[in-house]
């Protein structure tokens, strides 16, 4: 079966324009033009995934995510504008899986949803006892740092540490190499699946975001490591 995406936007031609990229690769979209028309269709008939325009009058994205999250663990990712920083924040902190800046391409929208999926579907087979599982990647272990690529979970020092895809790409791109510097560019490129059309510079923003939920883990945690005017760099000592 297609896996089943919902959009919720009140601009008709992002709901056009993403409805056509998404069914193109193989998804079946369902989109709706106002948070309350949107949350009772989740509610109704839930997708395997939803996308969510925080800024709508009515409802809000943040209100039906709040709502959503009451009675359903489904995937979400936010659509944001530059300006909403803090809606971002509270977003995740509500329980959003990962956002995505205004404008944005369609290669990036589908490859997040591609890698919430697959991490969804993980997860499931997880709680199924791993029935029909491949072999799975081994985790990449860095000192204190664990990433379990799998299953999309991150541990420092034995403790989970909650990560947006996004954010685990960028760490994941940075321990590899640990201390090997890269560029803002070459991170967005690492995480956008080589189509980098956000500004690079929100990379900061989200190394911004990890470093202060590691430090809540942690408060001496400083393995990201800023090289002004070059990049960052994952360092293990």
């Amino acid at each position: 079966m297609r896996p089943i995406i919902a959009v919720i936007d009140d601009d008709r031609n992002i709901l056009t324009t993403v409805s056509i990229a998404l069914q193109d690769e193989g998804f079946d979209a369902r989109c709706y033009p106002d948070g309350e028309q949107g949350l009772a269709a989740l509610k109704r008939h839930p997708p395997d995934l939803a996308v969510l325009d925080i800024k709508m009058p009515r409802l809000d994205g943040l209100e039906v995510l709040t709502r959503l999250r009451r009675e359903s663990a489904l995937p979400v990712i936010l659509l944001t504008s530059r300006d909403d920083e803090l809606d971002e924040l509270l977003g995740l902190k509500m329980g959003a899986d990962d956002y995505i800046v205004k404008p944005f391409s369609m290669r990036l929208l589908i490859e997040r949803a591609r890698a919430l999926l697959r991490r969804a579907a993980l997860a499931a087979a997880h709680a199924d006892g791993g029935a029909g599982e491949s072999v799975p990647e081994p985790p990449m272990e860095r000192g204190d740092l664990t990433l379990d690529r799998a299953r999309h979970r991150c541990t420092w020092k034995g403790r989970q540490v909650a990560l947006t895809v996004t954010e685990f790409l960028l760490l994941s791109a940075l321990a590899v190499r640990p201390g090997h510097v890269k560029s803002r560019r070459q991170l967005m490129d690492a995480a956008c699946s080589g189509e980098a059309y956000e500004d690079d510079r929100i990379v900061d923003s989200h190394i911004k975001r990890m470093r202060r939920k590691f430090r809540a883990v942690d408060g001496e945690f400083a393995h990201i490591r800023t090289l002004y005017g070059i990049g960052y760099s994952y360092g293990e000592g």
